[in-house]
C-alpha cells in the first residue's frame, strides 16, 4: 500500500529562471538609474572647480553641524515630550485621550512646513503678548523657532511608534510580573520596555533619517544649515553641482544612520536568532 502511495507522488517542477516580464522590467530599470548615475558622476567630473570647493567646502560642514544639531536636540525633546502624548492616548479618561488624539492627529495630518511657517511667522503676530512673558527673546530666533516646530512634530510620530510598541507586548507579560509581586514600574522598566524598544527600534530609526531630510525645510526662514548653506553657494555661483554635493551629503548622513540601526538591532536580538 505504502509502495503505491509513495509511486503516486510527484515532485513539484523546476522554477524556470528565464527572463520573465518583472525580471526584465526590473533589470531595465537598474540600467536606466546606471546611466543617470554615471551622467551625474561625468557631469560633476567636467563641472568640478576646485576654487569652488576650497571656498565653500567650511561652509558645507557649518551648515551639515547645524543640521545634526537640530535634528539631535529636535528628537531628544520629542521624545521626552512623546512619552505624556503616548500615556495620553492610552490614558481611560476620555478627555485626556481626546486631547492627546488631537494633538497627534494635527501634527501627523498637516506639512511640517506649515507648522515651522505657523511658529515662524504665526507666533510674531503676537510679539507684544510674548514680550511681556519673556518669550520673545525665544521666538524671535529663527533657529529657536525651527527646534520647536520640529520637536512638536516630532513628539506626535514618536508617541504613536511608542505606543504602538507597548502594545505589541502581550498582557500575559504584565499578569506574569504581577504574580512574581513585581510592582507596575519595575513591569515596565525591566520587562515591558526592553521588549518594547526592540519593536520601536525600527520605526524610531525611520523617524530620525525623515528628520533628517525634512531639516532642509528650515533654510527657508534663514537657519543657514546644509540646505541654507548650499542655497547660498549656489545663489553666489550658480554651479549646479552645489546641490549635487548637498544630496551626496544628505544620503551619506541617512546611509550612516541606516547601517548604526542595523548593527543596534543585531546586537540587542541576539537572544531572538538561532
Amino acid at each position: 500500500m505504502s509502495a503505491d502511495i509513495q509511486a503516486t507522488v510527484e515532485r513539484p517542477p523546476v522554477a524556470r529562471q528565464g527572463w520573465t516580464r518583472a525580471r526584465t522590467i526590473g533589470v531595465i530599470l537598474l540600467a536606466i538609474w546606471a546611466v543617470l548615475g554615471l551622467a551625474v558622476l561625468g557631469f560633476m567630473i567636467n563641472a568640478w572647480d576646485p576654487d569652488i570647493f576650497t571656498r565653500y567646502a567650511p561652509r558645507y560642514l557649518s551648515g551639515l553641524w547645524v543640521t545634526i544639531q537640530l535634528v539631535a536636540v529636535s528628537v531628544f525633546l520629542g521624545a521626552i515630550l512623546s512619552v505624556p502624548v503616548a500615556l495620553g492616548r492610552a490614558s481611560r479618561n476620555r478627555f485626556i485621550a481626546a486631547l492627546a488624539y488631537a494633538y497627534v492627529y494635527f501634527f501627523r495630518g498637516t506639512p511640517l512646513l506649515a507648522q515651522t511657517f505657523l511658529v515662524y511667522y504665526g507666533l510674531g503676530s503676537f510679539r507684544p503678548e510674548l514680550q511681556a512673558v519673556g518669550l520673545w527673546t525665544f521666538f524671535r530666533e529663527a533657529w529657536y523657532c525651527a527646534v520647536f516646530a520640529f520637536t512638536l512634530n516630532t513628539a506626535a510620530y514618536q508617541a504613536e511608534i511608542l505606543r504602538g510598541a507597548i502594545e505589541s507586548v502581550g498582557k500575559g507579560q504584565w499578569e506574569a510580573a504581577s504574580a512574581l509581586g513585581l510592582s507596575s514600574f519595575q513591569t515596565a522598566r525591566k520587562i515591558i520596555i526592553p521588549q518594547a524598544l526592540i519593536v520601536a527600534l525600527r520605526p524610531y530609526g525611520n523617524e530620525i533619517i525623515l528628520m533628517i531630510k525634512g531639516s532642509a525645510i528650515v533654510a527657508i526662514i534663514t537657519v543657514y544649515d546644509l540646505m541654507g548653506e548650499t542655497r547660498r553657494a549656489y545663489a553666489r555661483t550658480f554651479d549646479f553641482q552645489t546641490y549635487i554635493w548637498a544630496a551626496i551629503i544628505y544620503l551619506g548622513i541617512v546611509e550612516i544612520l541606516r547601517n548604526t540601526i542595523d548593527w543596534i538591532e543585531r546586537r540587542i536580538t541576539k537572544h531572538l536568532k538561532r
